[in-house]
């Protein structure tokens, strides 16, 4: 069977180039280190390190068994934090991660359920690459996150995503420009316009008015990136650019703006909620289910 300190030398062989350093990174005898490498090797019934004058480094076996090696000991470190965690917390703690737009209206009502049935809750607001990185290193129980629909996001089969619903891209134009009076604008019709989008170029919505923008054999050019909304409109009523925007950051439009659809390409971000398989905080799927019906309630209000 194998045991957790015949990995923890491997690693450490792999990451110090010998049996003596790899002893005395680990604070053991090289004797000791001998012991637990020939009892790898025995279990696998193959030789995993190559040894010489000038160290020992591993051979073609045991460099394709390092990486499993490594994630098993990730593995158990975020195992052991997660349940130091829940015992300095309590078993009844959460630990959610948002977007803006989605914690302004998607979240609230679902944290209000669980406080009110004794759960302790923290919460972490950011943007995408964040969230994502968080859930990651398991320092969120769970996290609302975007992508384009049908997209598999940056995560393992560690996690489950469960899709609460599709936000609608909408055309955000000055009060005063020439596509204003139309409910539909053709893309086409937009190759001249200088657009505001968001803060990372590989945002959703960004990518998404890019293939459609290149159907039609153009690109946006930006003249302005951002991830707030409130910037965003400002500067379309100034007239600075036109901008493609989540109908969920649009529940206060400005009112030097109109808000039109892009003409047969309905373009949607997909929001989710994304959550470890095997985590041990009992309020997940509480979580996930008020979720939903906060979802329900929103594509009600919008007639969808």
């Amino acid at each position: 069977m194998l045991e957790l300190r015949q990995l923890q030398v491997l690693k450490a062989i792999a990451r110090e180039g010998s049996l003596a350093a790899a002893a005395r990174a680990l604070h053991y005898t090289q004797p000791t280190i001998t012991h637990h490498l020939a009892a790898l090797e025995a279990h696998f019934g193959q030789q995993l390190v190559q040894r010489g004058p000038r160290g020992a480094e591993l051979n073609e076996l045991g460099s394709a068994l390092l990486p499993h090696v490594e994630a098993a000991l990730e593995r158990l470190r975020l195992a052991e934090q997660e349940i130091r965690d829940l015992a300095e917390q309590g078993a009844r703690a959460v630990h959610i991660g948002t977007f803006p737009t989605a914690g302004a209206l998607l979240l609230p009502p679902a944290v209000k359920a669980l406080l009110q049935a004794g759960v302790r809750v923290s919460l972490t607001e950011g943007e995408l690459p964040t969230l994502l990185k968080e859930l990651k290193a398991r320092q969120l129980h769970a996290a609302l996150v975007f992508s384009e629909p049908g997209e598999h996001l940056d995560l393992d089969e560690e996690f489950e995503q469960h899709t609460l619903l599709h936000d609608p891209l909408q055309l955000v134009l000055p009060k005063q420009h020439r596509f204003a009076a139309l409910d539909h604008v053709p893309v086409q019709e937009l190759k001249d316009e200088d657009w505001i989008g968001a803060a990372d170029p590989g945002d959703p919505c960004d990518r998404a008015l890019s293939r459609a923008c290149a159907k039609y054999g153009f690109q946006p050019v930006y003249t302005l990136r951002t991830d707030d909304y409130a910037v965003v409109q400002g500067f379309v009523a100034a007239g600075a650019g036109i901008a493609l925007v989540p109908r969920l950051a649009l529940s206060t439009p400005n009112s030097g703006v109109v808000l039109r659809q892009l003409a047969d390409l309905p373009l949607a971000r997909e929001v989710s909620v994304a959550a470890l398989r095997t985590s041990a905080a009992p309020s997940i799927p509480t979580l996930v289910e008020q979720l939903r019906r906060q979802a329900q309630i929103i594509r009600r209000r919008w007639g969808d």
